[in-house]
């Protein structure tokens, strides 16, 4: 490093010395370096910073206030030497002059006297903290910054002895990214300044916006002094972007430039959310395309209040610093005046005794970063206050050692500062944690236009990292401009949410943000808005029309209100009709010979049967009860094998009567009534013991059928033991294909009226419907398998109940003339 030492601008001689590294000067000419000389000296602009001014001024009232209070540091005065970097152009320098204390010609004096300082405040970037940080760094001596938020240097390792009153980037990060997913906004911008603290700041945002959900359509980075190229191509990205939302983590300059070059491209339905570094810039108002930024969103630090601070800047006077060229510059340049009456070019002279208090540079309303100033020193000042109240045997050191006040090392200082807790009379608690950040409590601020044409930032928000349980973010009840001078919060997506009832499935090749809405299954659902899966109903649940709800199943079986059931349960009840009415006919002529011709006792019984076959076919309608399901198969099954006996008796008796007709026969005698009765009742007893123990070992049961219709519920009887049922059902097929073969072999006997024909049609029919209904009972669902049940019984039932009796009853009513004994053997009347 080249040149003179380099003096301080302000400077105050004390016990203890503080440095201050501030720019108040912005910047120097950009100077291409072609090698083929020897480079010119670069000097710096003469265009004044007055925040940082502002800054330099905090820091020498934090002190003088310290060394006005007997209760800190008694017998200490601080002092301090600030120095102006030119915009971090000459920052190395001013670190090295402030820890050698070497500012002048070198001499005999300055040989034995050492004056490093104790602790640095400074400097208000991230990208020269971190070239003169880690210098620093090598001596020990703490630096304090009250604006460089880069998370980069909360590492310990590159930074050991770096401190900062302002929060790290990461917490802005995740306070940023917790707003945009907070406002609705998945698809965004992000534009960066190119400079460690842009860059970094948008790694770690998009870290936390990953987290939340939040997705990025393009970064990119520019800087002040780069191509102006890089700024166009940064404006036509989003020009053309279908984002609405940009993120710009930059400082004041660059977001001047960016919202100059959008408002001369006429760019509208822009909504930009800042950074600390530029959302509350009071310059901003006065640069040209700020309408761009009305309506911008940003965190910052919170405002504060120093009592006195006002007072000290508004009774400034050149005088304090007379050695200070930059106060001479200030002066001169804020009244527009000339304090050398000799030089020329100025409109007046100046006395010094002009009054800063009607000016912006004492506006304190918006009192941010100061008081992360204020807060810097008082940090050194209670770690120093620390330092000397320590109680030997209690101190951080070796064994419990303290430091000796006479010669106060930086590294002493150091381990103190690590330590410091307290509060400041606004109130606000002051620590450092291990990694020399300070708690991290943000204000939401919003750009608004106010009613003199100026724009304020309201606060509208508060995001406190300190709290948990999602309570960190909190927004306000304080209306919200939103970009453009907007009142509806703009919307930013890359798709549109998925409402209740649909799912997102990825778009392929794109980003998790962008993706279609997909109705979800039948029996699936989503509640909720933007639903990754469907969830799938519960078993007895099924999901409704609009698949955002699941609705309890509908419960289907054959009931007596539905046209099925109640047709069903008409043909029973005409078939019981019928059937009375034949027992009525033949009750009435029961000594007619047609109806003692076949043993008129067990035509009553087959009647009665009939009548039970058609009135147990009404079990199998209505809900299925444990004791209905039961009934139901053992009614029916009882029955139809109490009908069939009775069928296979008169078959046989047919039978055995024309046997019993030939000469010398006696086998009707042993087929006499009561042996027929024991027939049926013996045949009837097979089947209600099978019954029985189809009861016992494996019962039907009612069950809920949800598999059949993935939308139902089927409420059927289960048939408990499948080997029961088809026993019941197979000893009928039995009787009835017994009582065929039977009635088929006497079908020719020579009798005029000959039954045995009419039970072979009766049987005939009886067995066609059970060998179509076993197909036809596997085959059909839900409650039709009732249905066809029931019409199987009723079917086989009039079969039995047409072909037996109707021929009897027609010539019972209409042609009695054949009702007469030797007719009905076959002997014509002569």
């Amino acid at each position: 490093m080249q040149g003179p030492p380099l003096p301080p601008e302000l400077a105050q001689d004390g016990d203890v010395v503080i440095g201050g590294i501030f720019s108040f000067r912005t910047g120097q000419d950009y100077v291409v370096d072609t090698f083929q000389m020897i480079p010119e000296c670069i000097f710096c602009h003469p265009s004044i910073n007055f925040r940082e001014f502002k800054f330099a001024q905090a820091m020498i009232f934090a002190i003088n206030e310290i060394n006005k209070n007997p209760n800190m540091l008694p017998g200490i005065k601080l002092g301090y030497k600030i120095y102006d970097d030119c915009g971090t152009m000459d920052i190395l320098r001013a670190a090295m002059a402030l820890l050698s204390g070497l500012e002048g010609e070198v001499g005999d004096e300055n040989c034995t006297k050492t004056e490093t300082v104790q602790a640095i405040l400074g400097h208000s970037g991230s990208t020269p903290t971190i070239a003169f940080a880690p210098v620093v760094g090598r001596f020990h001596v703490p630096v304090i910054s009250h604006f460089a938020t880069c998370a980069c240097l909360s590492n310990r390792k590159e930074y050991p002895t770096f401190f900062r009153t302002i929060p790290s980037d990461y917490y802005q990060s995740q306070a940023l990214a917790e707003l945009v997913k907070y406002l609705g906004w998945t698809w965004i911008g992000v534009i960066a300044v190119q400079n460690e603290y842009g860059l970094n700041g948008i790694a770690a945002f998009t870290q936390a916006a990953q987290e939340h959900g939040v997705c990025i359509e393009y970064s990119d980075a520019f800087s002040s002094s780069g191509p102006p190229a890089d700024l166009q191509r940064i404006t036509s990205k989003i020009q053309s972007a279908s984002s609405k939302v940009i993120l710009a983590f930059m400082s004041h300059r660059e977001i001047k430039l960016l919202a100059k070059e959008l408002y001369e491209r006429n760019v509208t339905g822009v909504q930009c959310v800042g950074s600390e570094a530029w959302i509350t810039d009071h310059s901003l108002a006065d640069s040209e395309g700020h309408s761009v930024l009305v309506g911008s969103l940003g965190f910052t630090v919170t405002r504060a209040r120093i009592p006195g601070l006002e007072e000290h800047l508004s009774n400034l006077r050149p005088s304090w610093f007379p050695n200070s060229r930059f106060v001479h510059d200030f002066w001169e340049d804020v009244f527009d005046c000339s304090l050398n009456a000799t030089e020329a070019g100025r409109q007046k002279p100046c006395s010094g005794l002009e009054s800063l208090q009607d000016l912006q540079f004492t506006d304190l309303s918006e009192l941010r970063f100061t008081n992360n100033v204020y807060k810097s020193v008082y940090s050194v000042a209670h770690a120093l206050d620390a330092l000397l109240k320590c109680e030997e045997g209690q101190g951080p050191f070796q064994d419990g050692s303290c430091a000796d006040p006479a010669e106060i090392q930086p590294w002493q200082v150091l381990e103190y500062l690590s330590m410091v807790n307290f509060t400041t009379p606004g109130g606000e608690r002051v620590y450092f944690d291990s990694n020399g950040d300070s708690p991290a409590r943000y204000e939401l601020v919003n750009l608004q236009m106010t009613d003199k044409g100026t724009m304020e930032a309201v606060a509208v928000g508060i995001y406190d990292a300190s709290k948990t349980g999602g309570h960190q973010f909190v927004m306000s009840d304080v209306p919200v401009v939103w970009g453009n001078g907007d009142s509806e919060v703009p919307v930013s997506v890359c798709s549109q949410s998925c409402l209740p009832g649909s799912h997102k499935v990825l778009q392929k090749g794109r980003p998790v943000c962008c993706y279609d809405c997909i109705m979800c299954p039948a029996g699936e659902i989503s509640n909720s808005t933007d639903s990754i899966h469907c969830m799938k109903c519960l078993p007895e649940f099924w999901s409704n029309e609009h698949r955002d709800a699941c609705i309890p199943k509908g419960i289907e079986f054959l009931t007596y209100g539905e046209i099925l059931g109640t047709l069903l349960t008409l043909f029973s009840l005409l078939g019981v009709f019928l059937t009375t009415l034949t027992t009525i006919v033949f009750y009435c002529h029961k000594e007619t010979p047609l109806v003692r011709a076949n043993n008129s006792e067990l035509s009553f019984l087959l009647l009665f049967s009939l009548t039970l076959c058609f009135l147990c076919s009404l079990t199998f309608i209505g809900r299925p009860t444990r004791w209905s399901c039961m009934l139901r198969h053992t009614a029916f099954g009882i029955t139809f094998v109490l009908c069939i006996s009775c069928v296979l008796g008169k078959t046989i008796l047919v039978l055995m009567a024309f046997k019993a007709s030939l000469p010398g026969s006696k086998l009707l005698k042993w087929f006499g009534p009561t042996q027929q009765r024991l027939c049926v009742v013996m045949f009837t007893l097979i089947q209600v013991v099978i019954c029985i123990l189809w009861l016992t070992i494996k019962p039907p049961f009612p069950f809920r059928n949800m598999i059949l219709y993935p939308d139902r519920i089927i409420l059927e009887c289960q048939l408990g033991s499948v080997l029961g049922f088809w026993a019941v059902l197979g000893y009928i097929g039995v009787l009835a294909i017994l009582c065929f073969v039977i009635a088929f072999l006497a079908r020719k006997l020579p009798d005029n009226f000959n039954e045995a024909k009419l039970i072979t049609f009766s049987m005939l029919t009886f067995c066609a419907v059970w060998i179509a209904f076993v197909p036809a009972y596997i085959s059909s669902p839900g409650k039709f398998t009732v249905a066809v049940e029931i019409f199987a019984i009723q079917a086989s039932s009039y079969g039995l109940l047409f072909f037996i009796f109707i021929p009897k009853c027609f010539i019972i009513l209409f042609r009695p003339e054949k009702n007469t004994k030797r007719h009905i053997m076959g002997k014509s009347n002569k």
